[in-house]
């Protein structure tokens, strides 16, 4: 398994954009494809990316298609998460996932977790 820890949450007005940050132990960073979730209080875990171990495939959930985009560098062993044009009902708690399957997408297909990054958007 991998550690995983989150960083770049915050308080933002709607329509900011913030950068989550996701760093990752040493180790077999880049033969894992990194998922980014997210929850709001009283709601299931939603899938938001994921990006594939070489950053060439990438998938989005509906609702931040367009907005948010999933990048990584492996050398440095992080993956990140841009987010614009933030809405207040996507304040929620973001974490990082990794897994060794290529087209994971469920939390299920997520062995590791980090512990979360909150971020809050106001209206």
């Amino acid at each position: 398994q991998v550690q995983l820890v989150e960083s770049g949450g915050g308080l933002v007005q709607a329509g900011d954009s913030l950068r989550l940050s996701c760093a990752a132990s040493a180790g077999t960073f880049s033969s894992y494809t990194m998922g980014w979730f997210r929850q709001a209080p009283g709601e299931d875990r939603e899938f938001v990316a994921a990006i594939s171990y070489t950053g060439t495939n990438t998938r989005y959930a509906d609702s931040v298609k367009g907005r948010f985009t999933t990048s990584r560098a492996n050398a440095e062993n992080t993956v990140y998460l841009q987010m614009n044009s933030l809405k207040p009902e996507e304040t929620a708690v973001y974490y990082c996932a990794a897994s060794r399957r290529f087209y994971a997408k469920v939390a299920e297909d997520f062995g590791s977790w980090g512990q979360g990054t909150q971020v809050t958007v106001s209206s």
